[in-house]
């Protein structure tokens, strides 16, 4: 092995007769630099943006849910669900109230998804950190407030200083429609807002967050829930707990971690960044041809050489493997330089953010994640390329 790799280094680094050929090996290793920097920079990039909307997501949604496989309420005050408390500990139990509802502020009518949460997700909620008029709180004294996002706040005009109420209407299941007074068969709740929260468009444009004992009045159902979530303070793993509280609740409840309730968000997610991946790996599949070209140039230019050491009892395979290892060390060196790159450029705006982002966005600059997993990914598809490039011209040697 010595040997082949001390005379395609020679090879390498020697001046050919012909320049155009060390301009074009210039050329391949340039493009391969280029290409995998690109894949590392934009790959980080596209990791930094994901992450941001996981952290957007778990603000709004519990690390675990609670929710009925059929029906659309329970009593959570059970022993199984003491249990459950148990089980998820230090986790916060908060049972919730959600069904979507008529909402009338003003002269603004829309249909909203409301939610009644208690005191405790109110306390531990990331949703606090995301406010931009008043503060997350239910209520005022004993007066009960609404928390609105900021896409349907802006439908009804809210506003928080004002002194106008939110109206919600829901339809009776006591009452039977009256032609005469269609109001009569709605259950009606009044509350005054008191925050709006900006997370992300879907979340802003559906929900309004309410007291619990407001929601359940609302909707009748007494001291029921529509599902119970469980959050916890820091990112902690939540598969084991989960299979506890199946085999207590059974099949009566669907129970969920944040991963699937937005299975196809985040099955999407990968199925984008395996494709940026792969179009990324295709330019510099483009560009090893230069690489392929600069060593068939070669093969032919060193035919002299090659029938030299076969004469001095080299074999094919010995010949071979001389100009495998150039084109090899091309592509490598290639690869090299632009992992390395790729590497500083996405430090240098993790750390610092040189590059801003436009317009008014929750983030100042580009967001930035560089994944080990992800050079080891970069290494592996550039360097396969690179041997096929390096080993493709070979079958020049076969026909001379």
């Amino acid at each position: 092995m010595r040997l082949p790799l001390f005379i395609a280094k020679r090879y390498l680094f020697a001046k050919k007769s012909h320049n155009v050929i060390n301009v074009i090996s210039l050329i391949s290793a340039s493009g391969i630099a280029l290409g995998t920097m690109a894949l590392v920079v934009i790959l980080s990039v596209y990791n930094g943006f994901e992450g941001l909307i996981k952290s957007l997501y778990s603000a709004g949604e519990a690390d675990i849910l609670i929710a009925p496989a059929a029906g659309k309420s329970f009593s959570y005050k059970t022993v199984e669900f003491d249990k459950v408390r148990e089980l998820a500990a230090p986790g916060h139990f908060c049972p919730v109230a959600e069904e979507n509802v008529f909402v009338k502020y003003g002269n603004g009518e829309s249909i909203a998804a409301m939610k009644g949460v208690d005191s405790v997700f109110a306390a531990h909620t990331k949703i606090s950190k995301f406010m931009t008029e008043g503060e997350f709180q239910l209520y005022e004294g004993e007066v009960p407030l609404a928390v609105a996002g900021k896409g349907i706040a802006a439908a009804l005009g809210i506003r928080t200083h004002f002194t106008d109420p939110l109206y919600f209407y829901y339809p009776s299941r006591n009452s039977s429609l009256s032609l005469i007074n269609p109001a009569s068969s709605l259950n009606q709740e009044r509350l005054f807002p008191g925050g709006i929260f900006s997370i992300e468009q879907t979340l802003d444009r559906k929900y309004i967050f309410v007291p619990l004992e407001t929601a359940q009045n609302l909707l009748e159902l007494e001291d029921n829930v529509t599902a119970v979530e469980i959050y916890y303070d820091n990112e902690t793993g939540t598969s084991q707990v989960i299979e506890q509280i199946k085999s207590v609740l059974g099949a009566g409840f669907t129970v969920k971690d944040r991963y699937m309730q937005n299975e196809t968000l985040y099955k999407m997610m990968k199925a984008e960044k395996l494709t940026i991946y792969m179009i990324l790996l295709f330019v510099v599949i483009i560009i090893s041809f230069n690489l392929f070209g600069s060593l068939s140039m070669l093969i032919l230019e060193k035919s002299e050489d090659t029938e030299t050491l076969r004469s001095m009892g080299a074999g094919e395979d010995l010949v071979r493997r001389i100009f495998l290892l150039e084109g090899w060390m091309i592509s490598l060196l290639g690869m090299v330089t632009g992992l390395v790159l790729g590497i500083i450029i996405s430090l240098l705006q993790q750390n610092f953010g040189f590059v801003r982002m436009p317009g008014n966005f929750i983030i100042d600059a580009y967001p930035v994640i560089v994944s080990i997993w992800d050079i080891a990914y970069i290494a592996i598809g550039v360097g396969f390329v690179g041997y096929l490039s390096a080993r493709l011209p070979l079958r020049i040697l076969k026909k001379n």
